[in-house]
């Protein structure tokens, strides 16, 4: 069904009332794996031997444990763990659940000292011990069913965009891509000289944005978005949001800023007015001390891992041809500089020189040039590429302080005269063995995607990104999802 069938119908389809029985299903959750972890600590008390006097604890633990359960589950409800608008992005939810679990440790440890009731220590450190952990990793799991279910077309808010055209479209693509977070885009609202058929990218436009609220009703909207253009006045959206306050749909402001980490964003109030504070770029972040360390001591730690994999790479491309074990390309580095990226050699011996050939056949450009089924892959090759064993040289680049773990993709000369303004910024770090667009569908994204994501890289770099994206690489890489 197109958008445009469905903006001729009287409605736009059911919403997801399942989306409803979200926090109880986080509630239940939660229940259950405190239960669990309790029944476990009160077992472990009395059966781990690395407590000096086992005891058998269950007689207290049915006086407290109850009343621990509950202020636990109170704690994580007072602080916002079970709200409806918080489950499937950010950290927001961890965060909530992280800092009830401590308060509710810490109040359990006082309340005992101070009703000087006899709790076994053992059992208290079991409980939380386990227990925090737990509950973090039963909100992961819950999360990526979630997501599971979204991308199949289940537990989606229904979406109005409200704003000019060309915003309406903006914020459609991103909620479009990142479809996990369940926004269905049900149709736009647009200023009354804009009112037509439908956007340039094709989502109806059901009236103007002044009619917003009872366009909102009428469509049983779960989410307004106001972008750019829609809004003629400040006082506008307070109006609106007082009209929807007893309806149960959430306002959401989506200004004209995109791929910035939540890391660098600050909401600071002041008069009324609310205040989007944006930190600098992380690019100089990218290249301190700190990721160098990383850098060299997990080069080396893979290098040893990985060695029994090198000698047998080597052994399979020497006695396939007999050709060059290596293939050396030089590329361009941090800051414009030259180096000698190592790769195994995939390709038949001089298959450079097919490449202007191969690309004006095609008619793709030289940026981020990939060809599936590539007729200058030799067998051997086909099965390194596959598993990215190909790229296990770079490791002694990463040591030499060519590139880095983790980065953009290096690239030849040719294709780095090619970049414009924004995409040079891809040269401020160190290029990388794997790097977000590797591990977000590698050669089956399109080149503005990939381009996209090596500049959210560059600009929102930290620590545990680098770590989360090395984790991903490991599924990416035996998935062996977009490998070519």
């Amino acid at each position: 069904m197109t958008l445009l069938s469905v903006k001729g119908t009287g409605t736009l389809g059911p919403p997801s009332r399942a989306l409803r029985y979200l926090p109880v299903s986080a509630l239940l959750l939660d229940l259950a794996v405190m239960a669990g972890v309790f029944a476990l600590a009160v077992l472990g008390r009395s059966r781990l031997t690395l407590f000096d006097n086992l005891a058998d604890v269950s007689a207290d633990v049915m006086v407290v444990g109850p009343l621990a359960l509950l202020g636990w589950l109170v704690l994580i409800a007072a602080l916002g763990g079970y709200r409806d608008d918080l489950f499937g992005a950010g950290t927001d939810e961890y965060k909530r659940v992280l800092h009830a679990s401590l308060a509710a440790a810490g109040l359990l440890g006082v309340g005992c000292y101070l009703a000087k009731f006899q709790l076994s220590r053992g059992f208290f450190v079991l409980a939380f011990g386990l227990g925090i952990p737990a509950l973090l990793f039963g909100r992961y799991l819950l999360r990526r069913a979630v997501h599971r279910a979204r991308r199949q077309g289940r537990l989606r808010y229904r979406v109005l965009i409200a704003g000019s055209p060309t915003h309406v479209d903006e914020v459609a693509a991103v909620l479009r891509r990142e479809s996990w977070l369940g926004y269905h885009v049900a149709g736009a609202l647009v200023p009354a000289k804009d009112v037509g058929e439908e956007t340039a990218a094709g989502i109806p436009i059901l009236g103007a944005t002044e009619r917003a609220t009872e366009l909102a009703r009428a469509r049983d909207a779960d989410v307004i978005f106001f972008a750019g253009g829609a809004l003629t006045s400040p006082t506008q959206l307070r109006r609106i949001a007082w009209d929807l306050e007893r309806d149960e749909v959430q306002v959401v402001m989506a200004p004209s800023v995109t791929d910035v980490s939540n890391e660098r964003v600050r909401m600071r109030p002041v008069g009324g007015l609310p205040l989007i504070h944006i930190d600098p770029p992380r690019a100089t972040d990218a290249s301190r001390w700190g990721k160098r360390l990383f850098d060299i001591v997990g080069s080396v730690a893979l290098i040893v891992v990985f060695s029994p994999i090198f000698l047998f790479a080597s052994a399979r491309v020497w006695m396939h041809d007999r050709g060059p074990i290596l293939f050396r390309q030089t590329r361009i580095g941090r800051d414009g500089g030259e180096f000698t990226c190592l790769k195994y050699r995939t390709m038949v011996v001089n298959a450079d020189r097919f490449i202007a050939r191969m690309q004006a056949d095609l008619g793709q450009s030289a940026l981020l040039f990939k060809v599936k089924d590539d007729p200058r892959i030799t067998a051997p090759g086909r099965w390194l590429r596959r598993y990215s064993i190909d790229e296990l040289p770079q490791l002694f680049n990463v040591l030499r302080g060519d590139m880095s773990l983790v980065g953009p993709r290096p690239q030849v000369a040719r294709e780095v005269a090619l970049y414009d303004s924004a995409m040079a910024r891809r040269l401020r770090v160190r290029p990388g063995m794997t790097g977000l667009w590797q591990v977000s569908g590698r050669s089956e994204l399109s080149l503005e995607e990939a381009i996209r994501l090596d500049l959210y890289y560059v600009d929102n770099w930290s620590m545990l990104q680098d770590l989360s994206i090395l984790g991903r690489t490991l599924g990416a890489v035996f998935s062996s999802r977009g490998a070519y």
